[in-house]
């Protein structure tokens, strides 16, 4: 077959089965020339999930008749001054989603500029356009998309249902809608019901107002606010505290330029900062806005523009990690599982009596108005759970003990859960999750110094593994080594542990050699160094910290909480669990009806 030149039309189209993959795709080309044109205000409807109509309407600048001849053209924009794609200053450039849009649906477009009598209209329909002609509109820009798809029918058979198109295009909206905070959106449909997001103040104010709209009142509580420059790199916005997770990254939001972007290296530095917070089958939710000179960022790499490459991909890395660790530690103890609400949720009976309830309408009221003998003995027999583990309250509590963020421990239950009072209410700690932050903490410290001190073990311990599990942990000695944990082989089937980390003291070698190989038989080769030694010394930490079922005393228990409170990121221990969980005196007077 010779090679021959495609028809126009038909280039038109296989070039918007690029840019046009479904209505979400138009409804983000479109949205986005709104907003390129300086628009305070755009609404947008959809009609059959986005296949049968689209309209989006704004109040732009809008544009003149020469202008709106030339706009359904390919590749003609008004966004490049020159021809140096490095300077892209737009969410569009490349001039082309108006000509796929109108090559494979019938597309009308009214507009009116400042500097016009009246508004022009323009319609395009399978490629084919029409003059243009007057028309009326106040201000702004209207443009209307309708029977998607009907010049090329097979793509139909590849679109879902009507409510699952309109779920894609509101999450367009949405994130369109949390880059620019300062424009109002309405979003409307046959599948939902009208939401407005209203223009917000300018600054970190204004961006969490608009990100709780979005995202819910459990972002905008549990959000913490992040900030990190560098040689003119700004990585900006906020994350939820490791109390707020998801069971996927889709509430992971990401920015550059203002352009709403899917990178694997932010997100990759995203798990990377929340690695010491969460379980690995939890994702963090966060928004951030990375802000940096248009020339260090490659925007054109992807037909639909929601990939991007930095040219110092490393710095936009790191500091990215560094902001968000900042304002993890900065909140360290914020971020334990412990609001009010939840908290609350938690200890409230499933069903509670009526408001009128007369108790002594109750079946179970005595006969004769007067208890059965012994028959509170009885009942109450039946709540004789023992005593508490640690008891302390005859003990004479310092006022300023009460005046710390953790307050003076009063008791210890189950052998497992410390018990606090602080001034204005109480706080139950879990003894294990919380010390194992604080071993683990140190460890970290302690290698970041001069490295981990070493007790020499008088009998080498002798644990016998299958071979490949030794062989394992030979190949990662040196890692080992460097937490104070010096092993060998002992033949084929078994590894001699000689020295370990002092900070542990008396531990189990044989568990913690078990558990250290399972970890490592999920790593991958391409896991940096550092992360692998952070799995090591969360391992450690897991065997080095009090257990649950033991005793404490009572100086034991006042000297953890003191040491959590010293401790960075003491909210939760090094598997995302919370550590300790608090009720004020207005929470408990809430649940036993006095408030």
């Amino acid at each position: 077959m010779p090679v021959r030149q495609l028809p126009e039309i038909i280039v038109n189209r296989i070039a918007a089965g690029e840019v046009v993959e479904r209505p979400a795709s138009v409804v983000k080309e479109l949205v986005e020339n709104a907003i390129d044109a300086g628009s305070s205000r755009i609404d947008i409807f959809s009609d059959g999930g986005g296949r049968r109509k689209i309209v989006i309407a704004d109040d732009g600048s809008g544009m003149t008749a020469a202008d709106l001849a030339l706009a359904v053209d390919r590749h003609a924009t008004s966004k490049l001054d020159d021809e140096d794609l490095l300077q892209i200053r737009t969410l569009g450039f490349r001039g082309e989603a108006l000509p796929s849009i109108g090559a494979v649906a019938k597309l009308s477009i009214t507009t009116r500029h400042a500097s016009e009598p009246h508004a022009w209209t323009l319609r395009v329909e399978g490629g084919d356009k029409t003059p243009i002609a007057p028309a009326a509109l106040s201000q702004g820009t209207r443009v209307e998309v309708a029977d998607l798809f009907f010049a090329t029918p097979a793509r139909l058979k590849f679109l879902k249902t009507d409510r699952t198109e309109a779920e894609a295009i509101r999450e367009v909206v949405r994130r369109l809608a949390m880059a620019r905070p300062d424009i109002a959106f309405t979003l409307a449909g046959e599948e939902r019901a009208p939401v407005t997001w209203a223009a917000a103040l300018p600054g970190a104010p204004g961006q969490l107002i608009r990100l709780g709209d979005i995202l819910g009142a459990d972002f905008r509580a549990n959000a913490i606010e992040v900030r990190a420059e560098r040689e003119g790199v700004v990585v900006e916005g906020f994350a939820a505290s490791p109390a707020l997770t998801k069971a996927n990254a889709l509430g992971q939001y990401l920015f550059v330029n203002g352009r709403p972007v899917r990178d694997k290296l932010i997100l990759g530095a995203v798990r990377a900062a929340y690695s010491d917070y969460l379980p690995r089958d939890r994702h963090p939710v966060v928004a951030l806005f990375v802000t940096l000179d248009s020339r260090e960022v490659d925007a054109n790499v992807h037909p639909a523009k929601t990939e991007v490459r930095f040219r110092n991909a490393g710095l936009v890395r790191a500091l990215i990690v560094h902001a968000l660790k900042d304002g993890l530690a900065r909140e360290g103890r914020r971020t334990a599982a412990n609001s009010a609400g939840s908290v609350i949720s938690t200890f409230r009976p499933a069903s509670m009596p009526p408001a009128n309830w007369d108790w002594r309408a109750s079946p179970s009221y005595p006969v004769g108005g007067s208890a059965a003998p012994s028959f509170a003995e009885r009942a109450q027999a039946a709540f004789d759970v023992g005593a508490p583990s640690a008891d302390i309250r005859p003990t004479e509590v310092t006022p300023d003990l009460l005046d710390r963020p953790l307050g003076a421990a009063r008791t210890q239950i189950h052998e497992t859960y410390i018990v606090s009072q602080t001034r204005d209410g109480l706080i139950v700690v879990d003894q294990h999750a919380a010390h194992e932050r604080i071993v683990y903490e140190r460890l970290k410290a302690s290698l970041e110094a001069n490295g981990v001190q070493r007790q020499i073990l008088l009998i080498p311990d002798i644990v016998e593994m299958d071979e490949a599990t030794v062989e394992r942990l030979v190949a990662r000695g040196e890692e080992l080594a460097k937490f104070g944990l010096v092993i060998e082989s002992f033949g084929p089937g078994a590894v001699a542990v000689r020295e370990t980390p002092s900070l542990l003291g008396k531990t189990d070698a044989g568990g913690l050699l078990r558990d250290l190989a399972e970890h490592m038989a999920e790593w991958d080769e391409a896991l940096p160094l550092e992360r692998r030694l952070m799995h090591v010394a969360a391992t450690m930490a897991c065997h080095g910290s009090v257990r649950a079922g033991r005793v404490l005393k009572p100086e034991e228990m006042n000297a953890l909480l003191r040491e959590m409170e010293a401790t960075p990121n003491s909210g939760q221990c090094n598997h995302g669990r919370p550590t300790y969980v608090e009720l004020t005196l207005t929470d408990i007077e809430k649940l036993f009806g006095r408030r």
